[in-house]
């Protein structure tokens, strides 16, 4: 699953759905993240290397749990790879936004609806958009690829406990909160 979201990703004219559950799958698949994390990485959380000859693995602060402990995890250079394909995408999807481009990693790709208010792409997404997203993604994959291997579950919290049963997510190093990018307080603000 993971080869092919990333794949798929890199693919010029790729879906900017597939790019950000690209990024899902390998943020998870590198830091053991859920969902819940994941929504609480910025942008400025990244650091993606150099470019260019040099380039090899990132590394991303991850926000755990409901006590918000900050680790630093290692980013493989496959998942470097897509993280960049998505800064690039996140740019053009926040390009018809007023104002700046917002902080959040994960952005929507479409126009939703929150509540009976139409919500413009290019915004923070919700909890609810990557549960649908990655459902979305599932049962189109399970019926293209039917009776040919076992079907993918569509929720996405039993990949992520197949893949942190496993040695390959990084547990990351604790750092102090001083060492952590600030995350904004009430109304957007830095604390």
């Amino acid at each position: 699953m993971w080869r092919e979201l990333g794949v798929e990703a890199l693919r010029p004219g790729s879906k900017p759905e597939v790019v950000r559950l690209a990024v899902i799958a390998g943020l998870t698949r590198a830091t053991g993240a859920r969902y819940g994390d994941l929504l609480r990485v910025r942008a400025e959380d990244l650091d993606l290397g150099a470019l260019g000859a040099h380039a090899g693995e990132g590394s991303v602060v991850v926000r755990h749990g409901k006590h918000r402990t900050a680790r630093i995890h290692r980013v493989p250079p496959e998942v470097v790879l897509v993280l960049r394909r998505w800064m690039e995408v996140r740019l053009e999807l926040a390009a018809e936004l007023e104002g700046s481009v917002p902080r959040a990693l994960l952005l929507t790709v479409h126009h939703t609806h929150d509540n009976g208010t139409t919500v413009s792409s290019g915004l923070p997404i919700t909890r609810q958009g990557l549960v649908l997203s990655w459902r979305r993604f599932a049962m189109r994959t399970n019926a293209r690829y039917g009776a040919l291997r076992p079907p993918l579950p569509t929720r996405f919290e039993q990949v992520r406990r197949a893949w942190t049963g496993s040695p390959l997510p990084d547990p990351g190093r604790e750092i102090a909160p001083t060492e952590a990018p600030s995350e904004p307080g009430p109304g957007g603000a830095q604390t």
